[in-house]
């Protein structure tokens, strides 16, 4: 759990990248549609929730800067217990102004009145706002009809300010994580891992992709009713060629390797953590040699991220390496082959999002969390391995964070033994 006092640290270091005379909305989004009369499941923002700690629906945080001071109001829905009745609880002025670290705590239909007067009061000094941000990230509804660009029309409109996009300059806070959050993505990751050794009770062939997926899913949950990062997938034989493989029904057979790209989340902060399995119990010789020409890469590539290091040159380091070692064992006949077995890139950025801010331009530096997935493809051999940790960059170097979960061929075989 993220404490209030880290609330107000980054809400001052996001002030610090504020023009003076300026002012932030930032909306914690409302629910979407799915069909009918039903709603997919709240997900905040990110940025607002990253800034305030609140994850409830219809909320607003206004951050007002100028020469002399900078302001913080939060807007929260008023509490209304036949409202309650129907959708749940809300917080409370005083329960919002605990977990946000804000002392001005107001309920949401007073913004549109203090925005008004704001602007008023401003036109009658003669006071000029020289910027006016918003998180313009595309889809970003803040009401029924509303989004965050429409919104930034009608500033522009009727009020003749200039709008900018904050969602970098948050992203860039973003980027370097506290003590805190690594130990919510520490928490993900342990959480991950249960649910892989509950999978595994039940890996074997006869099961079909979707028992495995629901046995890992299902452990999660189990776990203080965990959520997940993003949507599990579990990929048998050549399904699991496929990055992003959905359909999840084909029956896993005794020679298949099982790939499964998982993730638990705690306070939305995200693992993301890939394993293949043997539904046998163990590899054969051809999938053991692809297998550890991927888990070498891996601790290669974990290893060679540190501070200074991009993702474009961890990316180049892996394809090298994966390049040199199929070469030498014979599994395709030139260097230039090695995209036709690996074709997507070694690593991304983790927090918030499971694919959170950051480039693969961005030189690495301490706090940095990122992946390291290595994969190997061979469509023609029904063979797919991608091993994928969780990597927080240090002073010196790197930590993995999901060593823990086992990856060794011999672990893993001595695993499914002994289940």
């Amino acid at each position: 759990m993220i404490d209030k006092n880290e609330y107000i640290l980054r809400r001052n270091k996001f002030f610090n990248t504020l023009e003076d005379n300026s002012v932030t909305i930032l909306f914690s989004g409302v629910g979407r549609k799915k069909s009918g009369d039903e709603n997919y499941a709240f997900v905040p923002n990110k940025n607002f929730y990253y800034l305030t700690g609140i994850s409830q629906e219809n909320s607003i945080l206004l951050l007002i800067k100028n020469d002399s001071e900078k302001l913080s109001y939060l807007f929260i829905d008023e509490k209304d217990e036949k409202i309650e009745k129907w959708i749940g609880y809300k917080l409370s002025l005083k329960e919002a102004r605990e977990i946000s670290g804000i002392e001005n705590v107001c309920v949401r239909t007073t913004f549109e009145g203090k925005m008004l007067a704001f602007f008023e009061d401003n036109n009658k000094m003669g006071e000029k706002i020289s910027k006016f941000y918003l998180d313009l990230e595309p889809e970003l509804k803040i009401a029924e009809s509303k989004s965050t660009l429409t919104y930034k029309k009608e500033l522009e409109v009727v009020h003749h300010l200039e709008v900018e996009d904050c969602n970098a300059k948050i992203g860039e806070l973003r980027k370097i994580k506290s003590e805190a959050e690594i130990e919510l993505i520490r928490e993900a990751i342990a959480t991950t891992d249960l649910g892989l050794k509950h999978a595994l009770l039940d890996l074997g062939p006869g099961k079909h992709e979707y028992n495995l997926r629901n046995s890992f899913e299902f452990a999660v949950r189990e776990d203080q009713d965990s959520l997940f990062a993003f949507q599990s997938i579990v990929a048998a034989g050549e399904n699991a060629t496929i990055l992003h493989y959905p359909q999840q029904g084909s029956m896993v057979k005794k020679d298949d390797l099982v790939l499964f790209d998982v993730g638990a989340s705690r306070d939305y902060y995200a693992a993301d953590i890939s394993r293949t399995y043997p539904a046998s119990g163990k590899y054969n010789e051809i999938q053991r040699k692809i297998y550890e020409i991927v888990l070498n890469c891996n601790k290669q590539t974990s290893k060679f991220m540190r501070p200074g290091i991009t993702l474009f040159e961890a990316n180049e380091f892996a394809k090298n390496f994966l390049a040199e070692e199929c070469l030498e064992k014979g599994l395709i006949s030139s260097r230039e082959e090695i995209s036709r077995v690996y074709y997507h890139s070694v690593s991304h950025f983790l927090g918030l999002d499971t694919h959170d801010f950051g480039s693969k331009e961005d030189k690495l530096v301490p706090g940095n969390v990122v992946t390291c997935e290595p994969g190997l493809y061979f469509k023609d051999l029904g063979i797919g391995v991608r091993i994928e940790d969780d990597v927080l960059i240090t002073e010196n170097g790197s930590e993995v964070l999901s060593d823990g979960i086992a990856k060794d061929v011999d672990a893993i075989e001595k695993m499914l033994r002994t289940r």
